[in-house]
């Protein structure tokens, strides 16, 4: 049986990564975006913005996914306005299907803010207990996670598919121009580092220094979306998704170091702003993405240090419990150490950094 995907935010890590497992597996992809010139040439492109529905609805008029992954997010000045304007970028894909009835199954990816709130509440309130399960209920903020996930369990009852939802805490894979993208631009800052001489300091708060916490890698979260689409026992199921292993940074960080052939600089005893250390070097990055015939010239383009300094900036500990996901059947795993080492090693013989 041939498998028809629709993929929202296909040019993004997550999307991109899904993509790639989902093609790999036989199916057929059509990838959603308002830029789809980094779209891989397997999947099917389909240049449209979700806050338009009449061009959404032209630009989906010839196709019937039997599919549909939410892997993309659009960012507004307050959390009210994130939760309007992400939740109708759902509503707007169901409604613009031209046969709604050949949809199976469609996959929603959130994260560990469904456990922290939004990032402006992150130091509000009781700090969170870890680790994160499913079975927590929703915090008493607004949260555009939230907002979606009613979206999606309406359509689901009123279209007559299965859904599912997925937890990843910081994903770490490949993608160029997206959002949120620590790996890169941990890689970012630390080939300036070299190239400068600019110490190679943690950014994040001593609660993230020291503290046991854990990431996803970008392949793991496609595979726990591609099992609980495919498999009964992961549909109308939400699941947390990390690697499945547990490190501290203040162990990790010297590791990274060591790959870029650079010292980590002890460790400032507080949070400093990645954002604030990368501002203004874009000449310098230019620089040296001449001098090392690199391919994209542009800072802002490969480093997200606002989102950087959100994820490693947090005041409480983060861990998260994947026994629902084992105990329903998926049994991905991923080294993080590998994690990192596989996107460097990726993004150098993409001649993204020297």
């Amino acid at each position: 049986m041939t498998h028809t995907a629709l993929i929202i935010g296909a040019t993004g890590l997550v999307g991109q990564n899904l993509a790639n497992r989902l093609v790999a597996e036989g199916w057929t992809v059509y990838g959603l975006a308002r830029r789809i010139e980094a779209l891989p040439a397997t999947v099917l492109p389909i240049k449209a913005d979700t806050l338009d529905p009449q061009g959404l609805k032209a630009a989906l008029a010839d196709i019937a996914p039997s599919y549909v992954f939410f892997t993309t997010w659009t960012r507004r000045e307050t959390e009210r306005e994130n939760c309007i304007a992400n939740a109708a970028m759902l509503r707007n894909v169901f409604e613009a299907l031209p046969r709604p009835e050949a949809l199976v199954h469609a996959a929603l990816v959130t994260g560990l803010k469904h456990y922290l709130g939004p990032f402006d509440a992150y130091a509000k309130g009781a700090p969170p207990v870890t680790p994160f399960r499913e079975s927590m209920g929703r915090l008493d903020v607004e949260n555009f996670y939230y907002a979606q996930e009613d979206v999606l369990f309406e359509a689901s009852r009123s279209l007559n598919f299965t859904w599912s939802v997925h937890r990843p805490h910081t994903v770490i894979g490949f993608a160029i121009g997206n959002l949120m993208n620590m790996g890169t631009t941990l890689a970012v800052y630390a080939s300036l580092c070299r190239e400068t001489g600019m110490p190679f300091v943690f950014p994040g708060s001593p609660t993230q220094w020291n503290a046991l916490t854990d990431v996803t890698d970008a392949r793991q979260l496609a595979s726990q979306i591609h099992w609980a689409s495919t498999n009964p026992a992961g549909r109308n199921q939400a699941f947390n998704v990390v690697n499945g292993d547990v490190f501290r940074w203040s162990s990790l960080w010297g590791e990274l170091a060591n790959w870029f052939g650079i010292e980590a600089a002890p460790y400032p005893g507080e949070a400093t702003s990645l954002e604030a250390l990368l501002r203004g070097k874009e000449d310098v990055w230019a620089a040296l993405a001449k001098k090392h015939d690199l391919v994209e010239p542009e800072l802002n383009r490969l480093a997200s240090p606002w989102h950087t300094d959100a994820d490693l900036g947090r005041p409480v500990e983060c861990v998260t419990d994947m026994t629902k996901s084992r105990l329903f059947g998926f049994t991905g795993y991923h080294d993080t150490r590998r994690s990192f080492a596989d996107l460097f090693t990726l993004l150098q013989a993409r001649k993204l950094i020297p």
